[in-house]
């Protein structure tokens, strides 16, 4: 294989993780006791617009950069790890599941000055994240509806059981909530509002100028004491990995989110005291690399092709030579990181071999010609340069069997579009992210019935019976044990059907400003409000 072509040799990847590595021991500096510092303005490396702003019906990091600033959810992890009430101040289900009740703080208003009440929380639930949120549509599946006895108490009835335990681990990323009254005429998706988002957080929108920036400023009537801190975020939209790091240096920019930069790039600033650079703060968003299979084209709908696919990749080789100390090998949508559900590496796996890769294709009856099989187009999602490598290795990898790849390479929002609405790909690759619970964030990606155009859920046109009821049964499965065993079947069923494929486990790297102050202190932070967040003189 002629590596040449790849963007970073081997060297290069293991001096970056080692060097990130040794930062990562002690990530968090020591200060002397500091009286935090009102003012000041926070400038962000946006490096892949989504042309959505609103985290009520789009759930991706890419959206809760901006707008998790803006809009607030129910609840929260803490430092711990543990759900903490935001916009809700306390929650009780009933025995049998089927009912949870939030009470909501008082005195809380949207930044248009309207008052927020339980009517926005069940519009935004029956209307968003039922209907159109990514993730939220399985997991409201079974919402029959929501009650308003009065502004401050919203019950949510289902049909099935909903765990208490899954819905609040859940209600950090699909938990935002909108203003009913900013919605309830017209269109949801084409609501104006979804670029200029209306909500009750620390931070006001004030402008986005496509291409260039978003700025938020602060809100005077936050309903938290002496907060926020800042007086403005500012996004910059900067999509050369290699100009962020530039500012970064230049101090033009304090924080790179989301392995947002290149490897090299953040084992060099991570040498420099100017900055902090770890993972501290990503532990509730591990992700796996994923390869996504469009069964509308015949070849791919031939289980066959696809585990053929699967076994001509050399995804050690790849780990080892171009990731480093910070991936490692996946076995699945349910990665190692998941204490409560992880079903260990005994599944349906597909090791490389070239041999077997070739076989499978003979006999799904697609013989070489001249060396070639047949050709597809794979599209990588532009979030971060280890997708862009994986995508040429995996262009590499496959014409040795003799399947060309013709790689397509788009804008944040062209690559959701295409693949997730016009489902215009044959091959994609990207981030399926891990969110505490598979019922969160990953069943969707397998689950039938997901709205058309919902990004990173099952838009490949394939469906399983037995993995729906797989799904839903987990889903309201009140029983931990009981849950546990479901969805270690749930791993070997699309394990072996193999629609999407997961085989590499990472976690993210952040790059910040040393001047930094309370950042990185939850395990989503980059999601949070950043109430606390200051910088030092």
């Amino acid at each position: 294989m002629d590596l040449s072509r790849l963007e970073i040799n081997r060297r290069t990847a293991l001096l970056t993780s080692a060097a990130i590595a040794a930062n990562v021991i002690n990530p968090m500096r020591a200060f002397a006791q500091e009286t935090p510092r009102k003012g000041g303005v926070f400038n962000v490396h946006y490096g892949a617009e989504q042309r959505q702003l609103n985290p009520s019906i789009q759930a991706s990091t890419g959206v809760y950069i901006i707008g998790g600033k803006i809009q607030e959810n129910l609840v929260d992890l803490d430092a711990n790890g543990q759900p903490v009430g935001v916009l809700a101040e306390s929650w009780e289900a009933t025995p049998d599941g089927k009912t949870v009740t939030f009470k909501l703080r008082k005195g809380i208003t949207w930044h248009d000055g309207k008052p927020f009440t339980s009517d926005d929380v069940a519009f935004t639930a029956m209307n968003m994240w039922k209907k159109i949120l990514n993730y939220g549509s399985t997991l409201q599946l079974f919402l029959n509806a929501v009650d308003t006895p009065d502004p401050q108490t919203a019950i949510f009835r289902y049909e099935r059981p909903m765990p208490l335990n899954l819905l609040l681990r859940a209600l950090p990323d699909l938990g935002y909530v909108s203003a009913r009254h900013l919605y309830e005429s017209g269109d949801i998706r084409q609501n104006p509002v979804n670029l200029a988002p209306v909500g009750t957080g620390p931070f006001k929108f004030v402008k986005y100028e496509r291409g260039q920036y978003i700025i938020a400023d602060r809100n005077p009537d936050y309903w938290r004491a002496n907060a926020p801190y800042l007086d403005r975020i500012v996004w910059k939209v900067i999509t050369d990995r290699a100009a962020a790091a530039a500012q970064m240096e230049a101090g033009e920019l304090h924080y790179s989110p989301f392995s947002g930069l290149t490897i090299s790039d953040m084992a060099r600033l991570g040498k420099d005291k100017r900055f902090i650079v770890s993972t501290k703060g990503n532990e509730g968003n591990a992700r796996t690399n994923t390869i996504e299979f469009n069964f509308r084209r015949k070849e791919l709908a031939d289980i066959r092709v696809r585990r053929a696919i699967a076994h001509a990749i050399n995804v050690p080789f790849f780990i080892d030579n171009f990731l480093g100390d910070f991936a490692k090998l996946g076995t699945g949508p349910i990665p190692s990181t998941s204490n409560d559900f992880y079903p260990g590496p005994d599944t349906p796996q597909y090791p490389y071999d070239k041999a077997k890769a070739t076989a499978l294709l003979d006999e799904a009856g697609f013989k070489a010609s001249g060396g070639n099989r047949f050709a597809l187009k794979l599209l990588p999602a532009p979030w971060g340069e280890d997708i862009s490598l994986w995508s040429t290795f995996i262009q590499q990898s496959l014409s040795e069997v003799g399947i060309q790849i013709d790689i397509v390479r788009n804008d944040g929002g062209g690559f959701l579009k295409q693949v997730y609405d016009d489902h215009a790909f044959d091959l994609a690759t990207g981030w399926h992210q891990y969110r505490n619970d598979p019922a969160v964030s990953t069943t969707v990606w397998y689950r039938s019935g997901q709205p058309k155009g919902a990004p990173w859920t099952n838009q490949w046109g394939w469906e399983d019976k037995a993995v729906d009821k797989t799904i839903d049964d987990a889903a309201t499965e009140v029983d931990p044990v009981k849950r546990k065993a479901l969805y270690a079947e749930f791993v070997k069923e699309v394990n072996t059907e193999l629609p999407v494929w997961m085989p590499i486990e990472q976690i993210f790297v952040t790059v910040i400003t040393a001047k930094a102050r309370n950042h990185s202190n939850t395990p989503r932070w980059g999601s949070t409000s950043w109430h606390d967040l200051w910088l030092s003189a």
